[in-house]
């Protein structure tokens, strides 16, 4: 067995040598292979540097392409000389693209051969052209389209890309172009680009849009600089003014007085948009109207009946009251009407149709039955499953504090508040603007540094949507982003929280106003039973919507003295009369109220700011002053602020700012 061992041992030893052998005999070829590669290319490199005639080097570049190539070669060779012969200080990029885009401008001057000598190959230039220096580097070049494609693109690129540098640099404050005039030689017509007709044309249009730019001057040559004037171009001998060809010139027009230039087009293109503009803005306004003769055909039939006559009217004109001297105001009657039957078919006959005896009756009215409405689109237990889901995401809006920026403008100072109401319209005047841009107010209300916003969300007899909530949001955070981003101390403004005006009969409807996006809500003390205050104001401190209690008179405040701290944040005395929704135009409703015992008692019992709504900015005093003095009246009284809509439409858009600082005594 040892020696069957041994003898095997020294076979495996002879296999293993003989593959040593091989291995190194594969190595040895793999090295003189590369070997010989090396020494060729040295070889090849050596003969490169050896001085030709042009002729020669072309036939001897030639025959390391393909056969293709060498077809289209021979078919049109040009040559480039370098320019300046680089001493210009030119750098060698060899793409030529990657300069152009770069606004480098071109390496070589691509020359024409006049003729050739095949006896000593050298080429002829046609004369005059150019002088030729002794070491000068020459290139060959050959004339593709697609290539001419890529050029005219990267000359463009690198003209642009050297105008705005020349701008931020703090260049020459040059005017716009106003216009170009497209040159090119008789060989770089459609046949060059493909078959496509005003390719270069539409490459100045794409580059400089709205520049009416004209081609077709077709020549044998063109004469200018290579690089053309562009500001940082290098200037000497190596662009100078020559003859060019096979070549394009662009020439770009500038108004040297900065003067603004007609242009057909944009002129027509103007007048379309206004057009546009003026009949969607004649549309808006004929909408606006059929709305308001809408709302105010509603809010005068609440109360009393069109076909009555006068006398019936003027007797009927005063509304129920209680012994308090409240309205009565009683719910919408859905059962009303004799019951038919005919087979198995039922419905109702309505008889004696109830009528509202005040708008706020009709109000209410026209409310419960858009909410039957949206109930049977959206049940109210799919609504408050939404509701519970949005409450839970954390990536949500979440309802933010309303009362905290009105009480923080105030400041040490105990400046009068201004919050700033957004609404279409009102039940009496109709609509307040001539056009109603939400977007845009709250954008100039956000800028103007309002603290907090209304939003009158109904659609009854205000002509708004809880749609209208959900822009405010959105556009007063936008607003806000655009100035900070614009403030050059970097502080910009917050976006105001927004309060959904509305009349709350349902907790349907707190649900769809969190939805919006709401903030806070207003509830109408004098349309809510004292069960019905205490049940909404609940339910809306659960969901985290601030409230916020209208009133109209002593008997409405005594309600909200009963109930719990931190139900309301805050009281809005209103100056509008509830039975026919007008204002008290001489203010004294409100300045009343202010001084009477109960707002004395309920502020005994809650720290919330009491502020007025109803014609602040319109009223004026009493004592003959203007509207300014009004205001210092209801802040001598105790008011904390007020919430302005109607006075608000009284000024521009623009003026908003003025507005709010002027009132914030």
């Amino acid at each position: 067995a040892t020696v069957e061992d041994s003898e095997a041992k020294e076979y495996g030893d002879e296999d293993d040598d003989d593959e040593e052998e091989r291995s190194e005999e594969e190595v040895r070829s793999a090295e003189e292979e590369k070997e010989a590669k090396r020494a060729k290319l040295l070889s090849n490199y050596a003969k490169a540097r050896i001085p030709k005639p042009p002729l020669a080097e072309a036939n001897f570049m030639m025959k390391q392409l393909s056969d293709d190539d060498q077809a289209f070669m021979r078919r049109a060779l040009l040559i480039g000389l370098e320019r300046g012969g680089g001493s210009m200080g030119i750098g060698r990029t060899p793409n030529e693209l990657a300069r152009l885009a770069k606004g480098e401008g071109h390496r070589f001057t691509v020359r024409q051969i006049a003729s050739a000598g095949m006896k000593d190959g050298s080429v002829t230039f046609p004369l005059g052209s150019v002088n030729v220096n002794v070491g000068a580097r020459c290139r060959f070049f050959v004339r593709d389209g697609e290539f001419a494609k890529k050029e005219v693109e990267a000359l463009w690129t690198g003209y642009k890309k050297k105008e705005l540098e020349g701008t931020l640099l703090g260049g020459e404050d040059m005017s716009p172009p106003t216009a170009c005039l497209v040159l090119p030689t008789l060989d770089r017509g459609a046949k060059l680009f493909g078959g496509k007709t005003g390719y270069e044309s539409g490459m100045v249009s794409d580059y400089m849009s709205g520049i009416p730019s004209i081609s077709g001057f077709f020549a044998n040559g063109v004469l200018g600089k290579l690089d053309g004037t562009i500001a940082g171009t290098t200037s000497g001998s190596a662009n100078d003014n020559m003859l060019h060809g096979s070549s394009s010139q662009y020439v770009v027009f500038r108004s040297k007085t900065k003067r603004p230039f007609y242009s057909p087009q944009k002129a027509k293109e103007e007048a379309a948009n206004a057009a546009a503009l003026k009949a969607e803005e004649e549309n808006a306004e004929h909408q606006l109207a059929a709305e308001d003769e809408k709302r105010t055909l509603m809010s005068k039939n609440f109360g009393s009946d069109s076909n009555d006559d006068a006398e019936t009217s003027a007797a009927s004109a005063a509304a129920p009251r209680s012994d308090n001297g409240e309205l009565i105001v009683r719910r919408r009657e859905i059962h009303s009407g004799r019951a038919m039957s005919v087979s198995s078919v039922e419905w109702s006959v309505a008889e004696k149709t109830a009528k509202p005896t005040s708008v706020l009756e009709g109000y209410m009215w026209e409310k419960e039955t858009q909410v039957d409405r949206l109930r049977e689109r959206v049940p109210l237990a799919n609504l408050l499953s939404q509701t519970k889901a949005a409450m839970m995401n954390p990536m949500g809006g979440k309802p933010r504090d309303w009362i905290g920026p009105v009480k923080r403008a105030a400041g040490d100072d105990g400046n009068f508040v201004i919050v700033p109401e957004c609404k279409r319209m009102e039940p009496v005047s109709g609509s307040l603007r001539n056009r109603y841009d939400l977007s845009k107010l709250v954008k100039y209300l956000t800028a103007a540094g309002a603290p907090a916003i209304s939003v009158n969300s109904d659609g009854v007899l205000f002509g708004g949507t809880m749609e209208d909530v959900t822009k405010a949001r959105e556009a007063s955070n936008a607003a806000a982003v655009a100035e900070s981003l614009d403030s050059s101390d970097g502080d910009g403004v917050v976006a105001p929280p927004v309060l959904a005006s509305d009349l709350l009969l349902y907790p349907y409807q707190l649900y769809k106003l969190y939805l919006a996006g709401a903030d806070a809500v207003t509830l109408v003390v004098g349309a809510l039973e004292s069960k019905d205050l205490v049940y909404l104001t609940k339910i809306a401190n659960t969901i985290q919507l601030q409230v916020v209690a209208s009133v109209t008179s002593e008997v409405q405040i005594n309600m909200l003295s009963k109930l719990g701290p931190g139900s309301v944040v805050a009281m809005v005395i209103s100056n509008r009369d509830l039975e026919t929704f007008d204002f008290d135009n001489s203010g004294e409703q409100a300045l009343a109220l202010l001084r009477s015992d109960a707002l004395k008692s309920f502020r005994e019992k809650n720290d919330v700011p009491i502020l007025v709504e109803g014609r602040v900015g319109i009223v004026e005093a009493a004592d003959g002053g203007d509207s300014v003095a009004y205001i210092q009246a209801l802040k001598d009284a105790g008011a904390f602020g007020a919430i302005v809509g109607g006075g608000m439409a009284t000024v521009n858009e623009e003026d908003v700012a003025g507005s709010i600082v002027s009132w914030s005594l």
